[in-house]
């Protein structure tokens, strides 16, 4: 019983370890892609396993694009409530600082709700993938206190 619960630790470290080598968030298959590449015979299903306790532990942050779901090591953030600006397209993924809580409870009193928590991800293209199409990443567009966008 001590040699699986050693196992386990060994792969939860080279998971983690896996995970902080990459900036932006990744899916369980491309990360085990990389581990395979490294040489590592973890499976599929622990890498799987692994990622999700630490979501639950709060050491990584995980969001759902595409249908897919997506990993990002917190570092050092894990005890700090922070937010993403994600790019669709690359992956690029920044840290940002959110409307103020107040902001958060005034939208919610607005519309007749309570806040229990939120989570915050703006998903976007970022300026090397708009430039890459010739496009314009910026958005002018502004927001009502109800958190729709103006027409």
């Amino acid at each position: 019983m001590v040699e699986h619960q050693t196992r386990r630790t060994v792969q939860k470290e080279t998971v983690r370890k896996a995970l902080r080598q990459t900036d932006d968030f990744v899916s369980a298959q491309n990360l085990h892609r990389r581990l395979q590449d490294s040489g590592s015979r973890i499976g599929l299903a622990t890498v799987y396993r692994q990622l999700n306790a630490m979501a639950a532990a709060g050491e990584a942050d995980t969001i759902r694009m595409g249908g897919e779901q997506l990993f990002r090591d917190c570092g050092e953030d894990t005890l700090r409530h922070h937010h993403h600006l994600v790019c669709e397209r690359c992956g690029k993924t920044i840290d940002i600082a959110p409307p103020s809580e107040s902001w958060f409870r005034k939208v919610a009193k607005d519309n007749g709700f309570t806040v229990s928590h939120h989570i915050l991800e703006i998903f976007g293209v970022c300026a090397e993938c708009a430039a890459e199409e010739g496009g314009d990443s910026d958005d002018d567009t502004d927001s009502d206190t109800n958190g729709t966008d103006e027409a």
